[in-house]
């Protein structure tokens, strides 16, 4: 130990003497009067907190996997040990200095007194300075088991209520595991989840803008986090917020409010919102035939329901479209994007009939109301052939260690776990062995049996193996199966790990499963997640309406995880049925369901949209005739338009595969496609037929507007369709552009 420390002494003394020549002339720099040594120093708990700050350790410097100019850190400090390594001993100890502290190359760079490719870092009048200072001065100590541990971080204020182009100082203190706690505002690192809304600098200081909304700012100091939780309401001054509240009084009034729209209501009033009318029946018709069976609503269907004068009529009308079997295969399709029942790359000849049988599967488990949990729990524990126990096919698509454990994390527990595979994850408590202890569950996968197509087997058979390790990456050591966060299983030597998996994910306590379902059915429904992103669930990114999230997964765990109850509770809730125009009283709201989002039809329910519109079916290479986009096997079936507006890959679990973005594509897709244009000239089609009666141009118009958008023309929509109509020579010709360029509307695109 003596001859390491005279090595190092004898290092740096020659950084030192490099310092000198550098700068000719100068005389060693005073110690700064910042910081006062009054304590000891801990590595782990002082030092690495600083180099997070300061961004040393960042993905972009010395933390990503390569380092940076020969010095190499732990992303973000969560490797304490190995960064004490690089720091002091590396290159013979020559970053630091203990006998002149402020000559450490460590300072001297960070501070721009030799060149540095990151820039300055520090000054010496800051605390940072201080801290490094006396840590080097105190002998640079190595994390010690028996150093403080940090325990946990408070954030004061917790919640708030802030006005616009309000500005408010967040405290950060660190509580330690001998029992002291200090402030460490200044060191802690802190991001917001809402920017455009409330900012915060790198002191803490929160600053909201001219935008209303919610906001969560993070802060970070070492391995823990802690969450700031700020409301800017709609209502700026105290008269408008009581003007607000009896509006919302005279709402909430007539209801036979449900516990979620009394959830929905208190998160209004809090914030201030005033939510749009209610949708009219015809919109609404639209738009749960839309969302439930991924189906336009026809003509006879509209004039029964606009008819209809019960009080009781949307319920009825979502209890209909449930029964029905365009519900089973629209929400089969959504399930098998996310189960990636995947075909592309592949001999379809030889794929087909396992995507196929894997897609009937999930229809048929879908409309027998299949509980869930036990629909989860098929999927997972799945052993066989595809032929004897279709959901196998799971196992063809997703076949490697990191796919086990991000598909099952991402599609049934709302966890994005991918960073934990090669470092601790940066703003979740997810680490290395988190990650391969899950991993460990599917260590025992086997296979065997089927035949190679295009790398992959089909038609192979899963099995559980006697054996199958995984390592720890760091560590190498032996990771047994676990809960994902949580203890590692109890197993006998012939248990099937995937078995226990599915018992503690579809537990009632667990504290993801039900959640991420009625989130990604909520955002199914409404446009947008109560978590958003519906499969990004951590602390620092927080539902927007915790009380709503909780009340839901209540409700759909009391029902022993009934999809179809689930779907009536969402469709039947206030928010649900509201119009998706703004009104003065939530201008800008995004995040609280005030109105209903809009957002563009899906490709498969697009095209079958226009199918059904110009009634002639879409030919799929490969299917049967008459089969719907919907009820597509695999999104390896031919079909550009389908392509054009998004369908995905599959290669994921994660949902954000299928694009909904406009594209200049599909500007030019609705202009010139050639499918549309055969449909539109087909000589028994809608089109042709329309062309072919003896109806009035004011008959006609009006008959139009209700196939094509499902509610009647308004007088000055009327009046422009007749008129071209009647002006228009060629009355085929005039049909066909007058639906050709109502298909071309948001109006008909969207889902409102």
């Amino acid at each position: 130990m003596v001859q390491t420390r005279i090595d190092n002494v004898l290092a740096a003394a020659a950084v030192f003497t490099f310092g000198l020549i550098v700068q000719a002339g100068e005389l060693p720099a005073e110690p700064s009067q910042a910081h006062e040594a009054s304590r000891d120093i801990y590595f782990a708990t002082d030092v690495v907190p600083i180099l997070t700050k300061l961004g040393c350790n960042g993905g972009g410097c010395h933390g990503k996997a390569t380092g940076q100019n020969g010095f190499k850190l732990s992303l973000f400090g969560f490797e304490p040990n190995a960064d004490y390594d690089a720091m002091v001993k590396e290159d013979r100890g020559r970053r630091l200095f203990p006998a002149v502290p402020e000559r450490s190359l460590l300072l001297l760079k960070a501070t721009s007194g030799l060149p540095h490719g990151g820039g300055r870092r520090l000054v010496e009048s800051s605390d940072d300075y201080g801290i490094l200072r006396d840590w080097i001065a105190q002998g640079a100590s190595a994390p010690r088991d028996e150093d403080p541990r940090l325990v946990r971080i408070e954030l004061s204020p917790h919640d708030q209520v802030l006005q616009t182009n309000a500005s408010q100082q967040l405290n950060v203190t660190a509580f330690f595991s001998n029992g002291t706690s200090r402030d460490v505002t200044r060191q802690a690192v802190y991001q917001s989840n809402e920017p455009s809304i409330a900012a915060v600098d790198e002191k803490g200081l929160v600053t909201t803008s001219s935008q209303h909304g919610l906001v969560a700012v993070m802060a970070r100091f070492g391995e823990q986090i802690a969450a700031y939780h700020a409301a800017i309401p709609f209502a700026g001054d105290e008269a408008k917020m009581a003007d607000v509240q009896t509006q919302l009084d005279q709402m909430e009034s007539g209801l036979a409010s449900s516990s979620v729209d009394q959830r929905l209501f208190r998160q209004w009033r809090r914030l201030g919102v005033v939510p749009s009318a209610l949708a009219d029946d015809a919109t609404f018709l639209r738009r749960a035939s839309i969302d439930i069976c991924g189906t336009l609503p026809t003509r006879n269907e509209i004039s029964v329901y606009l008819s209809d004068t019960s009080s009781d009529k949307r319920a009825r009308l979502i209890d209909r479209l449930l029964d029905r079997p365009e519900y089973a295969s629209y929400f089969a399709l959504k399930w098998a994007d996310v189960l990636q029942n995947r075909g592309a790359g592949y001999s379809t000849s030889n794929q087909r009939a396992g995507t196929t049988l894997f897609a009937a599967w999930i229809r048929d488990s879908i409309a027998a109301n299949k509980p869930y949990d036990q629909f989860v729990s098929e999927i997972l524990t799945a052993t066989g052939s595809q032929n004897e126990n279709p959901p196998t096919i799971w196992y063809r698509s997703v076949r490697k260690s990191p796919e086990y454990v991000e598909s099952v994390a991402q599609a049934f527990l709302g966890v994005r776990i991918q960073c934990a595979q090669c470092h601790h994850h940066p703003t979740e408590r997810w680490s290395q062995t988190d990650y391969f202890g899950l991993a460990a569950v599917f260590s025992r996968v086997g296979r065997k049996g089927g035949f190679a197509d295009a790398e992959v087997p089909t038609n192979e058979t899963i099995f559980l193996k006697d054996r199958g390790d995984v390592m720890h990456p760091r560590t190498g050591e032996i990771l047994r199966p676990r809960s994902l966060g949580g203890t590692e299983f109890s197993l006998g030597l012939h248990d099937d790990p995937r078995n226990s998996l599915a018992q503690w994910m579809t537990s009632r306590d667990n504290p993801f499963f039900a959640r991420t379902m009625v989130n990604r059915m909520w955002a199914h429904f409404l446009g947008r997640g109560i978590v958003h992103p519906i499969d990004d669930s951590r602390s620092t990114n927080p539902p927007s309406n915790p009380e709503l999230l909780d009340v839901l997964a209540q409700e759909f765990t009391d029902s022993g995880f009934d999809m179809k109850h689930l779907v009536r509770v969402i469709t039947n809730s206030y928010a649900y049925g509201l119009e998706s125009a703004p009104q003065e009283g939530n201008v800008g709201d995004s995040q609280t369901f005030a109105r209903f989002y809009p957002r563009r039809l899906t490709a498969e329910v697009l095209l079958d949209g226009v199918s059904q519109v110009l009634d002639v079916p879409t030919a799929f290479p490969g299917v049967p005739v008459g089969t719907r986009a919907i009820e597509l096997p695999d999104e390896n079936v031919a079909a550009h338009f389908l392509d054009v507006f998004g369908r995905p890959s599959r290669m994921s679990a994660c949902e954000c595969e299928r694009v909904d973005a406009p594209a200049l594509t599909q500007a030019l897709e609705l202009v010139n496609s050639a499918e549309i244009q055969r449909k539109l000239t087909e000589k028994t089609g809608y089109a042709e037929r329309m062309a072919a009666s003896d109806k009035s141009p004011v008959d006609l118009g009006t008959e139009v507007f209700l196939h094509v958008l499902a509610r009647p023309p308004r007088p000055d929509e009327l009046g422009a369709a007749v008129e071209f109509l009647e002006t228009e020579p060629d009355r085929a010709e005039a049909c066909r552009s007058l639906l050709w360029a109502l298909l071309a509307t948001n109006e008909f695109l969207f889902n409102h």
